[in-house]
């Protein structure tokens, strides 16, 4: 029995799976992010041409037995890697003006895992488009070993996107983030309920335009959502919308004391 279904104007028909190589999914993302980001003085400028067919070939194995389109699929990969390389770019770009301890574009692309997770983000989320099995989650599950970093390529994230530091973060498979939106590390996006009877309604919460998540902050529900240019301070637990333009901090007190002069007991509990 086959099944076919068209999404993004590319017809994917589905039959009997085998499980990908890993090994074949790695290559082919590796051999993406060198043809997309040849790093030297034209980094940005270059078209990103598939001249030798490497791409191509390591995309094809990586389909194997998964749909019998393959060739379509890699076809229209191919043609949507200028469009996702300015896209790209532009997340390079807005990270670099973010942190201050980035010092050039070559850096943020070569160097931080934040970039590399929303690279590997944004490949599993076009292939999820096309409807192509388990292969964007074998890419975005790479990103995660490597970064500490775990989207979900059906998550809708806007450009320009940034992630600083990054490990810890995790982003459900219904979030939606608007443009220009930035997270720092331990931020979860994720769901009130783990019922398997909820798979197909939105359970992860929607994220506005200009917004700042801080570290630790946990974000719950498909129905809650973060108002645009509004502020989330770290390790904020939010289960309820928040209206645009907001600031929503955790308050907890710290006593510093003169140990000296300090006369109470210290009682420890383990």
């Amino acid at each position: 029995m086959m099944l076919i279904c068209k999404q993004n104007n590319v017809k994917v028909t589905k039959h009997k799976t085998w499980i990908p190589d890993t090994k074949a999914v790695e290559k082919f993302i590796r051999t993406t992010f060198r043809l997309m980001f040849p790093f030297g003085e034209k980094m940005e400028e270059s078209e990103p041409t598939d001249s030798n067919g490497s791409v191509r070939e390591k995309l094809l194995i990586a389909l194997d037995s998964l749909t019998d389109d393959r060739e379509q699929v890699s076809s229209a990969f191919l043609e949507s890697l200028p469009d996702l390389k300015r896209t790209l770019l532009r997340d390079a770009k807005y990270i670099l003006e973010s942190d201050p301890a980035a010092t050039r574009l070559i850096e943020v692309v070569a160097v931080y895992p934040g970039f590399f997770a929303i690279f590997c983000y944004r490949i599993a989320h076009l292939l999820t488009g096309y409807g192509v099995p388990l292969v964007p989650r074998m890419i975005t599950e790479f990103a995660h070993r490597e970064t500490g970093i775990d989207i979900h390529p059906g998550a809708k994230i806007g450009s320009p996107f940034s992630i600083d530091h990054g490990t810890g973060i995790v982003i459900g498979e219904t979030t939606e983030i608007g443009s220009n939106v930035k997270l720092y590390q331990g931020v979860t996006l994720g769901a009130l309920s783990v019922s398997k009877g909820k798979a197909s309604s939105k359970r992860h919460p929607t994220i506005g335009d200009n917004v700042i998540l801080y570290a630790g902050s946990t974000i719950l529900g498909g129905e809650t959502v973060v108002g645009r240019n509004s502020v989330i301070g770290g390790n904020v637990w939010l289960t309820e919308s928040v209206a645009p333009f907001s600031v929503v901090y955790h308050k907890s007190q710290i006593v510093v004391r003169d140990n000296n002069d300090f006369k109470e007991p210290v009682n420890f509990i383990i």
